[in-house]
């Protein structure tokens, strides 16, 4: 299996959705799930942001009169459906279904159409720029698919690739966990365990340290190491 990592950028004016990015930069957007044949397409989004962007994406994003996926400019004519699972005044939880998306030149398809089913898909929204990850299988040419989905792009969008490489670790809860040493791994369930997370906090590092029969300075030592592991792959996946 191969990473296929690119990026779809997008003008100001060439895209309603990506408009509101442009406009709140601390807007973003991340698929958590995005399956696809060569007739259908059903994902799930997650959208973060401040309350007047969440609102503004909102009417634009389940607007079933328009495409959130083409790239070209022909008319986009399939059938399109939208479920909010979860809105609070900063976050939106779309699901997404939609058939007949051979009439729609989006990266799902145009990726489905070259490699066949069975890629995997990972995606973030975020100012003007689409990124897009796919696992693919490792013998069909990457190169073929580059230039298919560039041949799509109408104006005022402009492809990037980032990396191709060989399938590593995926998931950002897996790739977290082997960044994490035992030790750390350990300090951290305990620290959850204990309350030492939450909101006013139900434990000190001191009571942890005596707890575990471990040094302070050690203990926030691997405390400190284990929280950068997480926090670096929350912010990878947030980009």
């Amino acid at each position: 299996m191969r990473e296929f990592e690119f990026v779809v950028h997008y003008g100001p004016g060439a895209d309603s959705l990506m408009d509101v990015f442009h406009d709140h930069p601390g807007l973003t957007a991340r698929t958590s799930e995005c399956t696809t044949t060569t007739d259908a397409m059903w994902r799930v989004d997650h959208l973060r942001g401040p309350a007047t962007a969440i609102s503004a994406a909102e009417e634009i994003f389940i607007d079933h009169d328009r495409c959130n996926e083409c790239l070209d400019d022909h008319a986009c004519d399939t059938y399109r459906e939208y479920h909010v699972l979860d809105r609070e005044a900063t976050s939106l939880t779309v699901y997404t279904y939609r058939r007949e998306i051979q009439d729609c030149h989006s990266v799902p398809y145009i990726v489905t159409d070259h490699v066949g089913e069975g890629a995997i898909f990972e995606a973030s929204r975020s100012g003007g720029e689409y990124r897009w990850k796919v696992l693919y299988p490792e013998d069909q040419p990457v190169g073929e698919l580059y230039d298919a989905i560039e041949t799509e792009l109408r104006e005022g969008l402009s492809l990037e690739v980032s990396h191709l490489t060989e399938a590593g670790r995926w998931d950002p809860i897996s790739q977290a966990e082997a960044d994490l040493s035992p030790d750390a791994r350990g300090v951290l369930e305990a620290a959850a365990d204990a309350g030492y997370y939450e909101r006013p906090r139900e434990t000190t590092v001191g009571k942890l340290s005596e707890e575990l029969d471990v040094p302070r300075s050690t203990l926030q030592y691997r405390l400190r190491n284990a929280e950068d592991a997480v926090l670096s792959q929350f912010v990878e996946v947030s980009r």
